[in-house]
């Protein structure tokens, strides 16, 4: 418990300074956000949060898992509440309800009660307690799991509860006003969850909802939802038959289909074209190692929990690779380099395994066996700079090219846990900010989320339903060329140490095709699209000009197919569409005698009657890669 001497409510201090109005939900309190009822020191300085501010949706969210908690409990006496945050598009709250989990039926429900307590405006109330206070009234409620999060307090820090109405809660806040900001709420989802993320726990009743400030920004909310599930990658890469998984073989291992596997070989050549034009050298390695390099590189001390087992080989441990690095460097230590030969940039798709909890595999997007577009630069100290904004370019050209415009940049700097010199990682920290700042992009910072071995920036692409996704990864390192020992001659004559850059530019094969699949809901875009022209034949007569039309396009390099089967002409071309050619061409009398096409596009719809040579020409130069600009 503290004094409330000399202190003010949020609200009177946003008052006093001319900064309230009705549509101020909370305040930025120095670095935290705190109520608008929240008793802080009155010189504090105090930043009004309007309901249209990015975090305001974080505070109503995490009202509206107060409420829906508040709504299971009066539906299902004797249900205990354990935690319930606003994540990325929502809020849950996970239960344990003695008869049992809940399901999607129970929802309307508990929706329809959620509402009774929204219209009825309940003001949240924010209480400081004591802990010996606190951990009597969540025992005489029967709240186990309260009365553990209370024990997990550290001694001195403030327990505070919430109210709105008679149901309270152990929370830090911050809520809202009262329960009438929460104006628009949908529960979409229940799951499993272990407590505490545990599985030796008891698996407890998830509950997933979202809320917004209008019914308008729910309804735009949902309709996403529903869009982002006809792009499912998994959904349309069965209907598109591009890969597949299969339990025979294992959970996370991707078996790829001629398709999925051609539309996979067009990334990677446009991959390895783009390196070898800007100064990459090509390298290889094998799939597992001696225990030994993981222990020398530190993967065996940090990482160990996603690496597998090792196996034995003629009485020596092997461990199949979860990075590439270890082997990029052994290939520098091979013989002495001089200062003359850096900076050296090699790049490798190189496939790696890691151990994935079978919960977390996710299609493509979380698998156990995934190729990393991995290359590491070798450079001299003073070649820092430059180089990291080769890179930072470099990386933003590839990302381009493949149709991504918009981006999230993110600096994550040194954890707990880290090797290496505190100046040496300030000076990495340093140097990756500059290289983002050329690009004149915003980069945020994620404190303390840096690898063990060096800060890194991370670049997510915004795909066409503005989700954000984990792609490229940019990290100085330091530590690994002392750990490994590695030397280069420098001008002076003196054997010096090298800095070392990764860099996974698409992030890994496997996720990014996932990621392309939902940007374009399947409909690659013509240089990468598996079928490029489909011909349809009206009748019979028609089979000879149609092929002879396919073969004229194959020469030009144009993936053409010809569908002359007995089937009707709608059917045929419907088959087409479904699997999202760019172009389907009907041929038939006209076309024959007219040595003519009728083609249809997949973006601008029928074209007319078009000349052989002209659509020739046109598909060639739709079907050019993109430039890379960097």
């Amino acid at each position: 418990m503290t004094s409330l001497e000399g202190r003010k409510s949020v609200k009177d201090l946003l008052a006093e300074r001319g900064l309230f109005d009705p549509r101020v939900i909370a305040a930025r309190v120095g670095d935290e956000i705190r109520d608008l009822h929240t008793l802080v020191a009155a010189d504090s300085s105090v930043v009004p949060i309007h309901d249209s501010d990015p975090e305001a949706i974080w505070v109503l969210r995490h009202s509206a898992a107060h409420i829906l908690a508040d709504a299971v409990q009066r539906l299902h006496p004797g249900t205990q509440v354990t935690f319930g945050p606003a994540v990325e598009g929502g809020f849950y709250y996970d239960f344990d309800r003695p008869e049992g989990p809940f399901t999607d039926e129970d929802l309307p429900k508990i929706e329809s009660a959620m509402k009774k307590t929204i219209a009825r405006d309940l003001p949240f109330a924010r209480e400081e307690t004591s802990r010996d206070a606190a951990r009597a009234l969540f025992e005489s409620k029967g709240e186990k799991y309260k009365r553990e999060h209370i024990d997990d307090i550290p001694e001195g820090e403030t327990i505070t509860l919430y109210r709105h109405g008679d149901w309270v809660d152990l929370c830090e806040g911050p809520h809202v006003p009262s329960t009438g900001w929460v104006r628009a709420v949908k529960l979409t989802s229940v799951a499993g969850a272990y407590w505490r993320g545990d599985a030796k726990n008891r698996m407890l009743s998830r509950i997933y909802g979202t809320a917004f400030f209008s019914k308008e920004d729910l309804d735009a909310h949902l309709a996403r939802i529903e869009e982002a599930k006809r792009r499912d990658h998994r959904r349309l890469g069965k209907e598109l038959d591009l890969y597949s998984i299969d339990e025979t073989i294992g959970g996370g291992l991707v078996l790829w289909h001629p398709k999925g596997a051609f539309v996979r070989h067009l990334i990677e050549d446009y991959w390895r074209r783009a390196h070898l034009e800007h100064g990459y050298d090509l390298v290889a390695s094998p799939h597992i190692a001696r225990t030994g390099l993981w222990q020398i590189s530190g993967h065996l001390g940090f990482y160990a929990d996603r690496m597998y087992s090792p196996m034995d080989v003629e009485g020596t441990p092997y461990i199949v690779k979860p990075m590439n690095c270890p082997f990029h460097i052994t290939i520098y230590k091979d013989r002495l380099r001089s200062y003359r030969e850096l900076p050296l940039r090699w790049a490798e798709l190189g496939t790696v395994y890691r151990f994935e909890q079978s919960g977390e595999l996710h299609g493509l997007l979380r698998v156990r066996g995934f190729t990393q577009d991995d290359a590491h630069l070798f450079i001299r100290p003073e070649q820092i700079e430059t180089e990291l904004v080769r890179v930072v370019r470099f990386v933003l050209g590839i990302l381009r090219a493949f149709g991504f415009t918009e981006f999230d940049v993110e600096l994550s700097t040194r954890p707990e846990k880290f090797v290496g010199l505190p100046e040496n990682w300030d000076r990495a920290e340093a140097a990756l900010r500059a290289a983002i700042d050329s690009t004149g992009l915003p980069c945020g910072t994620d404190v303390g989320g840096g690898a063990f071995y060096g800060p890194k920036i991370d670049i997510k692409i915004k795909d066409c339903l503005g989700r954000a996704w984990q792609c490229s990864t940019v990290q100085l390192d330091f530590a690994l060329p002392e750990r490994f020992e590695m030397e280069y001659v420098g001008d002076d004559g003196k054997r010096h140490r090298p800095v070392m850059i990764h860099r996974a530019l698409l992030g890994s094969i496997e996720r990014f095709f996932a990621v392309m699949v939902e940007h374009y809901a399947g409909a690659f875009p013509m240089w990468l699209a598996p079928e490029q022209v489909a011909l349809v034949t009206v009748g019979e007569a028609h089979s000879e000009y149609a092929r002879e039309v396919a073969a004229i396009l194959q020469g030009r390099t144009i993936r053409a197919t010809v569908d002359d089967s007995s089937s009707k002409l709608g059917a045929k071309i419907r088959s087409a569409v479904l699997r999202k050619v760019p172009y389907v061409v009907v041929i038939g009398d006209k076309e024959v005698a007219a040595r003519s096409l009728s083609p249809r596009s997949r973006e601008a719809g029928d074209q007319g009657s078009v000349g052989l040579d002209a659509f020739v020409e046109r598909v060639v130069a739709e079907a050019r890669p993109p430039r890379l600009e960097v």
